[in-house]
């Protein structure tokens, strides 16, 4: 039978050190909220039902959580642990049955599913421990509480650091704050915490104390410290998104993409990168982008909701924009923003191009500064190019427009009206030379210019 697993996740904080109108556990790291992050890790680690716990002012919050979580209210804010039994209502029926529960946060988006599952393991071993505790053992112990453990590596007691003795501060190991609890003994176990402390707040902590004088067992279990580096500063966030970066970016290269400078590379949660893509220095994914296999994107390349095919090159210095599909072997070059467009299959526009809500047949070439003029001020407009066609450098193409298969449109062509397929159109003012009208144009100008001092 299956290990039943609940979890609560508590974010009822109001994170005012973040200094910001969203609430804290919404601000996104890669791309996606801190909470998101931490429902999907709670998620494969096999838990379910959750419940995550809010203040009440976090409409914002339940909002963002309410298709995948129940809720719960904490008011008012009276300490960790009365934070997880206001989840009583939603949870306490379940927890009759037996299992475990998690109790996770949710501004800690760097937890793993594997760190989870090995709470949920040591909790079912065969001494059935009540509450196992993480752990991790940072550089720099500093102001976090120790895990005092025993001969036989149980876990004795959690100690603040502001109340250890000097033999308790030496101890490395540090509350890692999550928790996988006996379900049956609970909000038994939460119901028997007291207040008498400074803060008069109910601390989850004194669990520990509690089972353990109910005669049962506590343990530990250990991670990489990254692993509870919570947020409440925007320099926590920094530190958080570069944590997220770089597990992001080693995902991708154990998946076979090449980075020729990782750190400069900023992938979203859902960047899917295909075997064999290279991409180069500085290059930003935004969400819901996906490069096939054997693609290249170049240094300073910006890419958000576009799809790259197979074998194509975009960049340096490209913009890919949300609906921007290029197709297989298709080249996007330096200065050439791409939206709403399909560029198919060996079709190319290598230099300072604007290509917004149009097609681009395969194996066309768009000709350096041209651009697809796709809005009148209300609506926007479709262009459409045919395959094989050539478009000269800068020309304007005023949408809706299409030229057709094979067409060759000249260099400084304004493009009003459709151009037949294997046609050739060259828009263009007759050339006049004036003799010495350049000299003179220049005396002209430069008598202005003084007259106008004079005046001054």
């Amino acid at each position: 039978m299956n290990e039943r697993v609940a979890a609560v996740i508590l974010s009822a904080g109001m994170g005012t050190r973040i200094k910001s109108s969203l609430p804290k556990v919404l601000h996104p790291v890669a791309g996606k909220p801190m909470i998101a992050w931490v429902l999907d890790t709670v998620a494969a680690a096999g838990a379910d039902p959750v419940v995550v716990v809010t203040a009440p002012s976090h409409d914002r919050v339940r909002d963002a959580v309410s298709s995948r979580a129940a809720l719960a209210v904490q008011d008012p804010p009276l300490g960790t642990g009365h934070a997880v039994l206001a989840s009583a209502d939603a949870l306490e029926g379940w927890c009759a049955g037996g299992g475990t529960v998690l109790v996770c946060f949710g501004d800690t988006p760097l937890i793993t599913p594997e760190t989870l599952s090995s709470l949920v393991a040591a909790r079912r071993r065969p001494d059935d421990p009540a509450v196992v505790v993480l752990g991790f053992e940072p550089s720099d112990p500093a102001l976090y509480g120790r895990l005092i453990t025993g001969s036989d590596s149980s876990l004795q007691r959690i100690v603040e650091a502001r109340d250890a003795a000097p033999d308790e501060l030496a101890v490395r190991l540090c509350n890692g704050g999550v928790m996988a609890i006996d379900a049956a003994i609970l909000f038994e176990l939460l119901r028997q915490i007291g207040n008498a402390n400074a803060k008069g707040e109910y601390y989850l902590t004194d669990l520990v104390a509690i089972a353990r004088e109910r005669g049962r067992r506590c343990a530990v279990v250990t991670c990489d410290p990254v692993e509870t580096q919570g947020v409440d500063s925007r320099v926590g966030l920094a530190r958080a998104e570069a944590a997220m970066q770089g597990r992001l970016r080693t995902l991708a290269m154990d998946g076979g993409v090449t980075m020729t400078a990782p750190d400069t590379v900023y992938l979203c949660h859902d960047t899917r990168l295909g075997q064999d893509v290279t991409v180069g220095p500085h290059v930003v994914f935004g969400p819901q982008v996906v490069v096939e296999e054997r693609a290249e994107i170049r240094a300073f390349s910006h890419l958000e909701g576009a799809h790259v095919g197979t074998g194509a090159s975009v960049g340096p210095y490209a913009r890919l924009r949300p609906g921007a599909r290029i197709g297989a072997d298709a080249h996007i070059g330096n200065f050439v923003e791409v939206k709403n467009a399909d560029v198919e299959t060996g079709a190319k526009a290598n230099h300072l191009s604007y290509i917004g809500d149009a097609r681009i047949g395969a194996g066309a070439n768009i000709g350096a500064g041209t651009i697809t003029c796709n809005y009148d001020g209300y609506n926007k407009h479709h262009t459409d190019i045919g395959a094989r066609a050539f478009i000269g450098s800068n020309t304007a193409l005023v949408a809706p427009v299409k030229v057709g298969d094979g067409a060759i449109v000249g260099a400084g062509s304004t493009v009003t009206s459709d151009v037949d397929a294997d046609a050739l159109l060259v828009v263009r003012a007759a050339a006049k030379t004036v003799a010495g009208g350049g000299e003179r144009l220049r005396q002209r100008n430069s008598a202005k210019k003084n007259a106008s001092k004079q005046k001054g």
